[in-house]
């Protein structure tokens, strides 16, 4: 406690902040590398004339209110003010679309990676690049905005994702962690920068007062310094004028490469599941695939700039979290009330007792569309025969296969048709909080033995603590080797296995959920 304390009073913590789709999360660490503090904010997106999205006045004040948070708990904890760090970072949700001109005036609200309204963009950018380009990338935004002959193309003088923008602000530097830029615009992985022959390929489609390459953020490789802390950025940051600006800043990320370092997988022949408001695997490649596989899997890099297959939905968790919600108001209308996380593990852990293919029942989580089963839009729903199982440990267990329905047809592709090779595979997010039920129903799904790490509760906040890190602590070594000696040397993990029982329990769900999906389909026909 003591040591703790003298850190924070000596300026020797570190700082990273993720801004993710329902909480932004502030954490610091210490010297050792371990979380001694945090902070949050829980917030929404709003879908505004049919687009989902954030004010900048709702990411400035749920930055502030998460890092008073922070501040509040330093307090309580160790009786400090936490005025400076060694370093800080930022990231957030990647991808989506935020345009501003030379004023820096926002153009039009901000477009989250939610969106999937850029499908003729999209598929046109794939096929001209031969490289696949998904629709909630910010270059298939721009492409669709130039399709749509909208009035603020003219204008743009940058673009650049969340966390670019919070950077921005604190820092004046138009600039990305190459991992975040990798979800914007290919990059070339030999020179670690955009692939200059697909922007040539772009300045033909086009005639506009710009060149794309002046409008997109600068790609910076984990460890390279991405500026200070301006007064300005410090004052966005803590309007109070406590924390001082001067503070080192390593390049913002997206949660993609957060949640790669916060699981050590970055290295060759790792992968990582995220598992949250969306679902993502990362599998870092030692080779490229052999073909294209628009609308299927996403190309993008580790922060160190390596190159990374994304499988990648939409949705996850939001519906069962819904279900949830509505056992709570039952449990309220009968006059009782169960504490949130025990209510969770209850009914969560009652997967555990269902049948192995979730007993004949079928739900889709679609809160928002899938680009891979070539839904646009999304209609939640439960469907099952008369005759199928109804109880209540197969529904929660129908729930938490669908959650991963989508993500099984991605790594169908990089397993079976790629033959890619993994040594592990990590789980992190707020899917694996019940104890052994996520990483059962995962390991059941991806036919892999998945791991957590104690550490990965941390989850992306932490990822970019770390990251913020490795820019002050380096010492001439590689971000695997950085992580693997001074981060995760000796860290608690958990593995669980499937049964082959389990296995094909959730192929046999597969195999009802692809030929279920014209219910879907007609319920996004039918319910408007």
């Amino acid at each position: 406690m003591d040591e703790r304390k003298r850190q924070i009073e000596r300026g020797e913590t570190i700082l990273g902040i993720e801004l993710g789709s329902t909480r932004i999360k502030a954490v610091l660490i210490d010297s050792y590398n371990e979380p001694i503090a945090q902070g949050g904010h829980t917030w929404e997106n709003q879908l505004v004339d049919g687009v989902w999205t954030y004010s900048l006045e709702a990411i400035e004040e749920g930055l502030q209110a998460a890092f008073a948070s922070l501040g509040e708990d330093v307090k309580t904890r160790y009786n400090v003010v936490l005025k400076r760090t060694k370093a800080l970072a930022i990231s957030a949700m990647m991808h989506g679309y935020l345009a501003f001109d030379k004023e820096d005036n926002l153009l039009v609200p901000f477009r989250t990676w939610r969106n999937t309204m850029t499908e003729k963009a999209a598929e046109d950018l794939s096929n001209l690049f031969d490289y696949p380009v998904p629709e909630r990338w910010s270059i298939s935004h721009l492409y669709q905005a130039i399709l749509n002959r909208e009035e603020h193309v003219p204008k743009i003088a940058k673009i650049t994702t969340l966390a670019g923008y919070v950077h921005y602000r604190l820092s004046g530097k138009h600039l990305l962690g190459i991992g975040d830029a990798s979800g914007m615009f290919p990059i070339d992985t030999n020179t670690k920068k955009y692939d200059r022959a697909m922007l040539k390929q772009f300045s033909s489609l086009h005639s506009h007062p710009w060149k794309l390459e002046e409008l997109l953020p600068v790609p910076l490789l984990a460890g390279e310094q991405a500026g200070t802390l301006t007064e300005e950025g410090a004052r966005f940051l803590d309007p109070s004028g406590t924390f001082e600006a001067g503070i080192a800043l390593a390049p913002p990320e997206g949660d993609a490469g957060t949640g790669m370092v916060a699981t050590n997988s970055v290295a060759k022949r790792t992968g990582n599941v995220s598992a949250g408001t969306s679902v993502f695997a990362m599998i870092v490649l030692e080779k490229e695939l052999s073909r294209s596989y628009n609308k299927f899997i996403d190309l993008v890099t580790t922060p160190d700039g390596s190159l990374v297959a994304m499988s990648h939905a939409n949705n996850c968790t939001g519906e069962y979290d819904a279900w949830i919600a509505l056992f709570d108001e039952v449990l309220h209308a009968v006059g009782h009330s169960v504490p949130k996380a025990k209510l969770y593990d209850a009914l969560l852990g009652k997967a555990l007792e269902g049948d192995h293919d979730g007993g004949g029942l079928l739900a889709y989580n679609y809160l928002s569309g899938e680009t891979m089963t070539e839904l646009y839009e999304g209609r939640p729903l439960f469907v099952r025969k008369a005759e199928s199982s109804f109880t209540l440990a197969n529904f929660m267990k129908t729930q938490l296969y669908t959650a991963l329905g989508v993500l099984r047809i991605g790594m169908d592709i990089l397993f079976e048709k790629e033959g890619v090779s993994i040594d592990s595979i990590t789980g992190h997010g707020g899917f694996f909080k019940t104890a052994l039920v996520g990483q059962k129903m995962m390991a059941s799904a991806l036919h892999t033995p998945v791991a957590t790490l104690k550490s990965a509760g941390e989850g992306g906040a932490w990822g970019i603590a770390l990251l913020a890190s490795y820019l002050i602590n380096k010492k001439d070594r590689t971000l695997a080797e950085f992580l693997d000696q001074d981060v995760f040397a000796g860290a608690e993990r958990t593995i669980v296995e499937a049964t082959e029982e389990e296995i094909e329990g959730f192929n046999a769900f597969l195999k009802r959920y692809k030929e279920g999906l014209g219910i879907e389909r007609a319920a996004v026909e039918f319910l408007r």
